[in-house]
């Protein structure tokens, strides 16, 4: 009797086993395009993400990522020289788990076991080629997609398997001017300015002008300090460690004149749009060609005025992609993702805006 039930209670464990190997997730990413694109504004590429594996699953629609066509640098593109493009299409502040809790309508994108889904790329929007010229260009996509527990939301990075890159000649046309069909741009003719030496607005509504005025003050207040404590503090502490790494004098004398450039400028001194951006989990974006406008989206308004993910910190965030102040990228988002990139590659921290935008908001609060 005893070896039956130790039989059945092995056989149990067997079961629960296969089960938990047969459900496995897993994507697969292919892409196709025009193999000769006469001019760039006919260099196009079409993203196919296929779900290869037995689970369903909650895509998240990150625009870092190829599920949505927002011209962010999703492609890593380069010939046989190693020549590349310089990007200048949007650098935005998302958040993968805020978008996940929030769940709005365009959040997700679910694919059942065999479901795919195709995204046309049209990469002048977001790529100049007049520096690295014409050429062959291998065109690479990012791979990494979020997914999310469809019970409790938890969201998981997923590294899709790459079945094909694509490789395009290029020639004629090597830039185009930004289309505002595309990319909604709106030059700031008609701005308003409340204040003489205040921000400007564009398409602000009174409520959004106290908002934006509360969170200018909140931005500056946080660059100042952080300022100020990267002044006071030569030496490595835990707050400098936790979201830039490893200390060094070099890394602290780039922190710190990012955060000098950002009190120098001041955020009385940007733009803000507010009707462009309609984009539900975005929090803002910006050109970095385009000095002093910062978009502000929907999950701006929805956010805290301090605090994690913050008004003022996205100012922050957004502030610090500016060729003029720090030229950061989003190499990472999300506390957890920037704790996690400080630890495995201290110069890409000191190069990520969610990094310098949790630095000064020090919540929970670091020494």
């Amino acid at each position: 009797m005893f070896a039956s039930t130790k039989l059945q209670s092995f056989t149990s464990a067997l079961f629960i086993y296969a089960l938990s190997v047969a459900a496995t997730q897993e994507l697969t990413l292919k892409l196709t395009g025009t193999e000769l694109a006469d001019g760039v504004d006919n260099l196009k590429v079409l993203a196919k993400l296929t779900n290869t594996g037995d689970e369903t699953l909650q895509v998240l629609n990150d625009p870092r990522s190829v599920l949505t066509s927002t011209p962010t640098n999703s492609f890593v593109i380069s010939d046989d020289d190693g020549a590349s493009p310089s990007f200048n299409g949007m650098k935005l502040k998302y958040s993968p788990r805020r978008a996940a809790r929030v769940n709005g309508t365009n959040t997700f994108t679910i694919l059942t076991p065999g479901d795919s889904v195709e995204v046309e790329h049209d990469l002048s929007y977001s790529y100049n080629f007049t520096l690295s010229g014409q050429s062959s260009y291998n065109i690479v996509p990012s791979r990494t997609f979020y997914v999310a527990d469809p019970e409790t939301l938890q969201v998981s990075r997923l590294k899709a398997k790459l079945e094909t890159t694509h490789r395009s000649r290029l020639q004629g046309r090597l830039a185009v001017s930004r289309r505002a069909s595309n990319s909604r741009v709106k030059r700031c003719d008609d701005c308003e300015q409340d204040d003489d030496d205040g921000p400007s607005f564009q398409g602000c509504s009174a409520k959004q002008k106290r908002q934006i005025k509360r969170a200018v003050k909140a931005a500056t207040h946080y660059a100042t300090k952080a300022f100020h404590y990267l002044g006071n503090h030569t030496e490595s502490t835990e707050r400098f460690e936790t979201w830039f790494g490893n200390y060094s004098k070099t890394q602290h004398s780039t922190v710190l004149e990012h955060y000098t450039n950002m009190v120098n400028q001041g955020y009385g001194n940007y733009t803000y749009d507010c009707n462009t951006c309609d984009q539900e989990d975005t929090f803002a974006y910006v050109y970095t060609e385009d000095f002093g406008t910062i978009y502000l989206c929907s999950a701006f308004w929805a956010a805290k005025n301090t605090g994690t993910d913050s008004r003022g910190g996205t100012l922050v965030h957004e502030s610090s992609h500016f060729t003029q102040i720090a030229g950061t990228s989003d190499n990472a988002y999300g506390q957890e993702d920037a704790m996690e990139l400080a630890l495995e590659d201290p110069d890409m921290a000191v190069d990520n805006a969610d990094s310098h935008e949790y630095f000064v908001e020090n919540h929970p609060h670091l020494d």
